[in-house]
């Protein structure tokens, strides 16, 4: 499939039509299945709810309440370290009780992994999003929150991650975290020669 090439426009066909181009020919027994409720109904509901008018970290706070989580795993790159603390405070001022881990954890030395220095140092600590993965999963989180962490780091921390995870945000050090802002730009689509 390529959606973002439909000559019928996914926003008018897909959305207020509910056009099925698969011809019904999709599975949707997993929606059945009582881990998938949950999130599949609420984040309808709060859509109803709200419609547009909560910022992702809002979203993020009521859809927890509503799914009764209580135990939120914060995995959080270094570079958003003041970011990670300020969302954790928020999140236990709200009554959850709020398990971080920094991607530094553990302090691999980059050498270890054939990973150059970008600078001469004693060490270079790499991120080490697996452990990042495996503390929380001993803490027994109902939701872990990624944010921040590299690309191919999230990637591995999402893979090891037993409790579900949703991106509060990327990182994007050019665009202030706005990775979006790379296609709002016209000086960025012209590099990205769009």
């Amino acid at each position: 499939m390529k959606c973002v090439e439909c000559k019928q426009k996914p926003v008018n066909r897909c959305d207020k039509e509910g056009f099925d181009c698969t011809g019904g020919k999709l599975d949707l027994s997993a929606y059945e299945l009582e881990e998938n409720k949950g999130p599949h109904r609420i984040s309808g509901h709060l859509q109803f709810e709200y419609g547009n008018e909560l910022s992702r970290l809002e979203e993020l706070i009521e859809f927890c309440k509503q799914m009764k989580y209580q135990k939120l795993g914060l995995a959080f790159c270094v570079s958003v370290a003041e970011e990670a603390k300020i969302i954790s405070r928020i999140l236990s001022n709200q009554g959850f009780d709020v398990r971080s881990v920094c991607c530094k954890v553990g302090g691999l030395d980059k050498k270890d992994f054939d990973i150059p220095y970008m600078k001469m140092s004693k060490i270079e600590v790499l991120c080490n999003p697996i452990a990042q993965a495996e503390i929380l999963n001993k803490t027994n989180v109902d939701l872990n929150i990624e944010l921040g962490l590299c690309v191919g780091h999230d990637i591995l921390f999402h893979k090891y991650a037993k409790a579900p995870t949703t991106v509060l945000a990327v990182k994007d050090r050019i665009l202030a975290h706005n990775p979006l802002g790379a296609i709002y730009s016209s000086f960025w689509r012209k590099k990205f020669k769009v």
